[in-house]
């Protein structure tokens, strides 16, 4: 069975200790490879479970943990006390781990055999107090982590370890991503500044910044035949509007697009890059602002950010890489406007430009339309509603002693009625729990206006995402209310302040 994460893994350690003997030794390793081999064989789970021989001293389970430090397929490690392991032989081993750390509280059997139990049984199956045992020192040395509790085989467990297994992979992305800012941020902007050594530190994402002309010399050096290939793909993909066709009166502006969007990839393959931003105040001697060529791009995997928005940019590729393989997706978004109709509120997103296109699974139309701002050409872009269904809206701001996610599960909903003079991608959504409780809080927040729209992954993915990055995250969902979210916005406040020390 193929797996998003291709060459990636996840390692299954399982703890026991020598005190029980070479036979009951013997079916703790049977067991708990068939229980590796259980969530291996899932296709909630992207990637390779990897079975390691039981654990049973110090020594042993701190070369394990160090080993899967050093291996860089190594997404993180499951970890099951089969037997009793005492604690105090995980205090090396878990003290030096530094990848992502999934407990899993399981058992080899689903149903007890009642008939059949006797102190062997009993002596085998000892993961309810055996994982207690080793929950207390991961608690008290502050080791983080994820807990998931139920059998190996049971659908919900499987999709849950998968939504880490997701997590684990954006942040892995983000230890390795490096982010090309084409330009600087929007001029007087407070939301799409930020610390970028303090998001090394955090994140592990490089954020650098190369002149917009850097890219329009990659423009220049893009041969037509190369652009001749990629205008006949958009015509054969999207339904593109007669003027932008071969032929139309408008073509030459499709053919830069793709210019744009060739020289970007070039571009920031050479830099290693898979984020990036534009900022249509800063355009050099670009023809038009990217719109379509982003937006391709995006759905390529890459991260982007509107108007140097470099920490938006970073979400995006999290998002991306959280939801490889799943149904739906991911993208730029800002909440634009408000249907202010009592009872019934509605929130409309977009971007000048730059949505993407994993959005929707309609077929998208290219036009090309004014831009009122940038003072360049008129910018070719992918126009379409999104999909309805679940999703999360989700920011990253930075609150000067840290950084913060807010997140709000919202429901996207077709438009009320057709958009025929709006020329930009765009979604629809009822925030939980209700849209006046939903905005409140999200002001009360200081929750950024440019976010990543996900359909692909939900909160969960990043409530794990942000325990990883030892990153404060705010949720509004259902079970939200105004006074609740502003007390837990003050305790958080004390309690990050306190966490990071003096």
């Amino acid at each position: 069975m193929s797996k998003p994460y291709a060459g990636r893994e996840v390692w299954f350690f399982t703890g026991s200790q020598d005190l029980y003997g070479e036979d009951t030794l013997r079916q703790v390793a049977e067991q708990s490879q068939e229980v590796a081999r259980t969530l291996d064989a899932s296709s909630d789970v992207p990637v390779r479970v990897v079975w390691k021989p039981v654990l049973k001293d110090s020594d042993s389970i701190r070369r394990a943990m160090l080993d899967a430090n050093a291996d860089e397929n190594v997404l993180g490690v499951i970890t099951w006390m089969h037997t009793f392991s005492p604690a105090k032989m995980w205090i090396g081993g878990l003290s030096a781990l530094t990848k992502p750390l999934l407990h899993l509280h399981t058992q080899a059997n689903v149903e007890l055999p009642w008939d059949a139990i006797d102190f062997d049984f009993m002596n085998l199956n000892q993961a309810a107090h055996g994982d207690r045992e080793y929950a207390y020192i991961a608690t008290r040395l502050g080791v983080a982590r994820t807990t998931v509790v139920g059998h190996a085989g049971n659908p919900v467990v499987a999709r849950r370890v998968g939504t880490w297994v997701r997590a684990a992979a954006g942040r892995a992305a983000t230890q390795s991503l490096r982010l090309a800012r084409f330009g600087d941020n929007m001029r007087n902007v407070a939301v799409t500044e930020g610390d970028k050594t303090e998001a090394e530190v955090r994140f592990g994402v490089s954020v650098n910044t190369w002149g917009v002309n850097d890219l329009v010399d990659a423009i220049g050096r893009v041969s037509d035949a190369e652009v001749d290939v990629l205008v006949k793909e958009y015509e054969d993909t999207y339904d593109v509007v007669p003027e932008l066709r071969a032929g139309g009166d408008r073509h030459d502006a499709l053919r830069y697009a793709a210019s744009q969007e060739l020289a970007l990839l070039t571009l920031l393959g050479d830099l290693g890059a898979q984020a990036f931003t534009t900022n249509f105040e800063d355009l050099g001697d670009l023809r038009q602002l990217p719109g379509l060529a982003v937006q391709r791009l995006m759905a390529r995997g890459f991260g982007f950010g509107a108007e140097g928005d470099w920490k938006t940019a970073v979400l995006v590729r999290a998002a991306k890489v959280m939801g490889e393989g799943l149904p739906g997706g991911a993208s730029l978004m800002e909440d634009y406007t408000y249907d202010l109709t009592p009872g019934d509120e509605f929130i409309l997103g977009a971007h000048m430009l730059e949505i993407c296109p994993s959005l929707t699974t309609s077929t998208p139309k290219v036009e090309i339309h004014p831009l009122g701002i940038g003072g360049k050409e008129d910018p070719v872009r992918m126009v379409f509603d999104a999909d309805p269904g679940p999703a999360v809206v989700v920011s990253l701001a930075d609150m000067r002693d840290r950084f913060r996610l807010t997140a709000n599960v919202v429901d996207v909903v077709p438009p009320r009625a057709a958009l025929p003079n709006l020329p930009v991608a765009r979604a629809v959504w009822k925030p939980r729990p209700d849209f006046t409780t939903s905005a409140e809080a999200w002001l009360t927040a200081g929750g950024a206006h440019h976010t990543v729209l996900s359909s692909a992954v939900g909160v969960e993915a990043f409530e794990i995402f942000a325990e990883l990055s030892r990153t404060e995250l705010l949720v509004i969902d259902e079970s939200t209310t105004r006074r609740g979210f502003a007390d837990q916005v003050r305790w958080n406040q004390a309690y990050h302040r306190l966490a990071q020390g003096f």
